[in-house]
Formats: structure tokens, sequence, C-alpha cells
């Protein structure tokens, strides 16, 4: 195969434990970009909380974000894809979640907003320093998410949920996938619960870039360690599991690299595109 187009999720991916990219990474992305590889980034992040680090890859056109709900070309200044969660549904999901022991935020128009009664709770809900200071930085507290997010009037690119307790998360995830059936049900996080529309995967936005560019599908290789990157990895020609990848990414990947910290991605665009 020729590998026309590259997808990676960022945390615990592309990017090191410290959220820097390694220079054997930065190097090898940076060949295959000149090779005519398109060099994806694809999170659930919404762009602006895409590090910078990552936004100032000089060879990086295309970003997936939110999950695959949002496709952007940044040369273009063009959204290219959007598929989000109707006000309604979305308010139906605080109702959703209020009975449940979270926390709980929405992405609208590319910004996290959290209820301050939930922001001032994240230290009880987010123990791992790096999550933890993310969520911190790049959630807006408001007095009243649901009136706040009627006066928007706008869809929701993404909600999620925090739990204190990752067993309970690990419990719950079933559950909350059988009990909203319309929505598509992931984890990025040790923690959390996110939903975004069935047509918001990092899988479906895969396929929809690939025809944009004219790459066919099996021209394509994807790289993730988590729960929501599972489409992808599926989808993809060559799906990449990261050494520190969860048990449930690593069953369904075409191969198995090595951690984020020990240069995983440049290892495995070494045997698949270099090699």
């Amino acid at each position: 195969m020729a590998v026309g187009l590259v997808l990676l999720d960022l945390d615990g991916t592309m990017l090191t434990s410290d959220k820097q990219i390694s220079p054997a990474t930065y190097a090898a992305l940076e060949r295959a970009a000149a090779m005519g590889v398109h060099i994806v980034p694809c999170t659930g992040r919404f762009y602006d909380a895409v590090p910078q680090v990552v936004r100032d890859l000089p060879f990086v056109r295309y970003f997936i974000t939110v999950n695959g709900g949002n496709v952007l070309d940044r040369q273009a200044g063009e959204l290219l894809f959007r598929a989000e969660i109707p006000l309604e549904r979305g308010l139906e999901l605080f109702d959703y979640m209020e009975g449940l022991p979270v926390i709980y935020d929405c992405f609208v128009d590319g910004a996290a907003y959290m209820e301050r009664r939930n922001y001032e709770r994240i230290d009880q809900f987010i123990s791992v320093p790096k999550d933890n200071e993310m969520v911190k930085a790049l959630r807006k507290p408001v007095e009243d998410l649901r009136q706040f997010v009627r006066e928007k009037g706008q869809s929701m690119q993404k909600v999620q949920m925090f739990f204190a307790d990752i067993g309970q998360r690990n419990a719950m995830l079933p559950r909350v996938r059988e009990q909203i059936p319309d929505l598509l049900v992931s984890t990025s996080l040790v923690n959390n619960i996110e939903f975004t529309v069935p047509t918001a995967s990092k899988g479906a936005a895969l396929r929809f870039l690939a025809r944009h560019l004219g790459v066919a599908v099996a021209d394509t290789m994807a790289f993730g360690d988590m729960d929501n990157d599972r489409s992808m990895v599926e989808t993809a020609g060559v799906g990449v599991a990261m050494g520190n990848a969860e048990p449930c990414l690593k069953d369904v990947a075409d191969y198995i690299t090595d951690t984020n910290n020990d240069d995983g991605v440049a290892k495995a665009l070494e045997k698949f595109v270099f090699g």
C-alpha cells in the first residue's frame, strides 16, 4: 500500500505525556508530509484547545476535532464538515447527567463550558494532574449552563461527564450506551464518558476526508490510544494502537507500536510509510 493520509490522535499518541512532540516523531511526520502524505491531527478537543505545538506544525493543513464532529481546512479557513448534537437533545443529556454522581460540560461553537458549581469540584473528580490542568484551563465557568446554552441557541459539538471513581465509570459505560442508543458514547480520558452524534466519529471523519482528498480508505493510516479512537483505527487501511493504548483498542488494531513516550508514531511510520 502507498499511504496517502495519516490521522493521529493527540493526547497519549502524537504527544508525549508532557504534551510535546518528540524530535523523532516530528522528523517522521515532516518526512512523510514531504512525500505528499496528508498529516491530520484527530482529537476530541475543539480547535482552539489543540496544543500550540501541534497548531504550529507547518505541514498540517487539515484538523479533525471534537471526535470527528468538525473537519477544518485551516489553509482555506473553511469548516468542511460539521455534525453536532441538537440543542434540545443536549439539554435532555443535562437532565440525564443530573441523576448521576458526575460533573459535566459541553462544547459549543468552539469553546467548552461548565457550570460553576461543577467547575469548583474539578479536583474531586479529576485526579490525573495533566488532565486536571487541561480541563481547568479550557473550561469557561458559567452560573447556569442550561440558560447559557439556550441563550446561545446553538447545537452542541460534544457533551461529556467525569466520574470521581474510575471503577464506577467503567461499570457505567455499557449501561450508558444502552440508555442513550441514539448518540455515540465513547471515552477519551481515564474517567470520562462523552457524547457526540453518530455521524461525528473519528472513523466517519476519516472516510469524509479521504473522499475529499481523493485518497482510498485502504491507503490511510490511523494512530490512537483510547476508546474514542476505535472507529478510525478500525476504518483505516492500517489501524495502529500505541503501546500505552487501552486493551479494547489493541484488540482491534492491525498493529501495536511502541508507547507515546518512546516514539511509537515514528516507529510505525518507518515500518508502513518509509519501509
